[in-house]
């Protein structure tokens, strides 16, 4: 029988925490082992292979990974393909083939052009990002069974060691012959359960070239970044020395045994005077205002013991493998409701901003380990740690990063969408959306460092806040009142931004129609070349590129407010499977997010022969030799793709020896 698909599922060992150093770091543990390996041929029936017990997976299939024409399955591919990459070179490098060009770190890994992974399946389709919630959604007869967390902690990471145990740090088959078989059970459904969520949503396939997208994601993971970590240690190393010092001096202040604690330092503030019912970063802000100078300098020393800069050092800490590199750091649709990535371990897409002008310098501070020149030079260590975190990620030796942006693209995204062709001539021209909408808005020229410069920032504030039908509170949430704006001008900035914006405002409502007309009467409608169709129990919304958003299980019913709504089931706020309430603001806030994303992917696409080694929401980060050119990428970055030629997109950027924010 030729193998055309292998469905995989795969339980291991490792002594190292997966979830907080990532599945390379994971795998490439000395203690890793797979223990079981679950298969199925072309859907047939499944197979589970105990290695523990001195079973071998069959050739053929130990040659089927590696085979290009042969289609891997599995749920959350990634790990499976990570951990068979690491056992096979350890166990049958004959039988591993890697890819990619020489001297390109991805190319340690099994190629993953052919496969393919069922939790990005169900992520298009809206669903769950599990196989258990994925399987109970689509209500299989298959579901996976409730012991498995259970069994996983049992077998699959280290135990404590006891006097019952007998001070073992690991349970091994033998341990437990009884647990293990309904292990192996386990593995078994898992096997079942994919490949019945692939049968289930065979009517909806992804697309092809999803699929090429997700092989260029895998590539970057594969990939990695570098990280130098002289500056990750020694950084620890200063947070853990600053913030012995101010809590040295704290004490010294207040007399309290504990000065982080709230309880004892709200009361301490109040025996000086100083009544206050929180003691957040906001509030100790607005209390540092009028507070006398002894309380004034506590609160300072606070808000520096507050700051949480070296956790993402300890992420770099926990993540980097052998190769000096961290890898995995992204997931592929990771925001279902408009298919972008999600941060992992190191989490690149909420890294503090950097201000300094002597970023280089103070870098280099760190990396020697300087620490009395630092702090005779840097009043706040904790500000300065958490301003060079991202000097952190460095290009390998002999190369430099290129690091290349869009400017302003959701902005760009929504007036092009909108037909708000006053915008559109902005971004054409060049100038600055913020003084244009502020010029627009109170009908008065603004310029950036020129005449009536002060309305720049309510503009800016305007353009943050309210393009997906945000008002009053969504300003407020913005920071507007902590930026001199009162309360009285709140309720006037949103009405002069929806009247300068009439197309915007229209188009909210257009799609909010659009949405209730195809899930009431199940045709095909059309706005502004976006489409919205409801098939079975899906509402689908397809973009330019001819991506659809997946919402599942859509009705409509009635708000809070006695108004009509669309509802679909989701992961809420409370990261629970549940119904969530939208309407046509919120759809068009997933439509904009969602093209910009995909223009992101069509200039990953165009830059893929380039060592791209991280992206940030509109960002990317490539590695290259110091030939080539910041031009010819940025070029590249502003090219605009078929199936929207006419939208105006800049990508701009910078070099550097080190990530930074320009």
């Amino acid at each position: 029988m030729k193998i055309k698909t292998l469905s995989i599922d795969i339980e291991t060992f490792s002594d190292a925490d997966l979830n907080k150093c990532g599945v390379y770091k994971y795998a490439e543990s000395d203690a890793f082992e797979i223990l079981l390996f679950g298969y199925a041929a072309n859907g047939g029936s499944v197979s589970v292979i105990d290695l523990t017990a001195g079973e071998e997976i069959p050739r053929e299939i130990l040659a089927a990974l590696s085979d290009p024409d042969v289609i891997k399955w599995a749920f959350n591919a990634s790990f499976e393909r990570v951990c068979l990459s690491n056992w096979l070179l350890k166990n049958h490098p004959e039988h591993f083939t890697g890819y990619s060009a020489p001297g390109d770190p991805a190319g340690a890994f099994l190629d993953p052009s052919s496969w393919r992974c069922s939790m990005i399946w169900s992520a298009y389709l809206g669903l769950p990002l599990s196989l258990a919630g994925a399987g109970a959604v689509l209500g299989l007869e298959e579901q996976k069974l409730a012991e498995g967390k259970d069994l996983l902690k049992y077998f699959c990471v280290p135990c404590k060691p006891t006097k019952s145990n007998g001070g073992r740090t690991r349970n091994l088959p033998h341990h437990d012959t009884e647990k293990w078989n309904l292990f192996k059970n386990y593995n078994k459904r898992d096997v079942e359960v994919e490949i019945s969520i692939q049968k289930r949503l065979a009517k909806y396939p992804v697309p092809e070239n999803i699929w090429e997208e997700y092989r260029l994601d895998q590539e970057i993971n594969d990939r990695g970044i570098a990280l130098d970590m002289d500056v990750v240690e020694n950084a620890i190393r200063f947070d853990e020395r600053s913030k012995s010092e101010l809590m040295e001096t704290m004490k010294s202040i207040t007399s309290l045994e504990n000065p982080n604690s709230v309880v004892q330092m709200k009361q301490w503030l109040a025996d000086n005077g100083m009544e206050t019912e929180s003691l957040g970063k906001k509030d100790i802000a607005r209390l540092i205002l009028d507070a006398p100078d002894k309380l004034k300098k506590a609160l300072q020393l606070r808000l520096q013991l507050a700051k949480s800069s070296v956790k993402k050092y300890q992420a770099m800490q926990n993540a980097v493998c052998n190769d000096g590199r961290a890898h995995g750091m992204f997931q592929f649709y990771g925001a279902s409701r408009s298919g972008r990535w999600a941060g992992r371990l190191i989490q690149l897409q909420n890294l503090p901003q950097n201000h300094m002008t002597d970023l280089a310098e103070a870098r280099e501070l760190i990396r020697s380990g300087d620490y009395e020149t630092m702090e005779l030079l840097y009043e706040d260590i904790p500000d300065t740690l958490s301003q060079l975190i991202r000097t952190a990620f460095i290009p390998r030796s002999g190369c430099k990063f290129i690091v290349c942006d869009y400017s302003a693209i959701e902005a760009r995204v929504l007036s092009y969408l909108a037909k708000e062709t006053w915008r559109s001539r902005v971004f054409a021209e060049g100038k600055d959306i913020y003084c244009a909408s502020a010029s627009q808005m109170f009908h008065v020229p603004v310029e950036k460092h020129g005449v009536n410069n002060h309305l720049r920032q309510k503009g800016k504030i305007a353009e943050l806040a309210l393009g997906y039908g945000g008002s009053v509170g969504a300003l407020t949430s913005m920071g507007a009142l902590e930026m001199g704006l009162s309360e009285n001008e709140l309720r006037p900035l949103v009405d002069a931004w929806r009247t300068s914006n009439p197309n915007i405002v229209r188009f909210w409502w257009d799609v909010d129609s659009a949405v209730k007309t195809a899930i009431r009467q199940r045709v095909r409608t059309c706005v502004n070349g976006i489409c919205f169709e409801c098939k079975s129990s899906m509402l689908f919304i397809t973009l330019p590129s001819g991506r659809n958003l997946s919402y599942v299980k859509p009705k409509i019913g009635e708000n809070r407010f006695g108004g009509e709504s669309v509802t679909y089931e989701g992961v809420g706020a409370t990261k629970k499977w549940q119904r969530i309430e939208s309407y046509g603001p919120k759809f068009v806030e997933n439509i904009v997010q969602a093209v910009s994303r995909d223009l992101l992917c069509f200039a990953m696409r165009n830059l893929s022969h380039c060592f791209i080694v991280g992206h940030v929401h509109d960002e990317l980060i490539i590695e290259c030799s110091p030939e080539v050119s910041l031009d010819a990428v940025c070029a590249q970055m502003s090219r605009s793709p078929d199936w929207m030629p006419d939208i105006l997109i800049r990508g701009d950027g910078y070099e550097t020896n080190f990530y930074k924010k320009d």
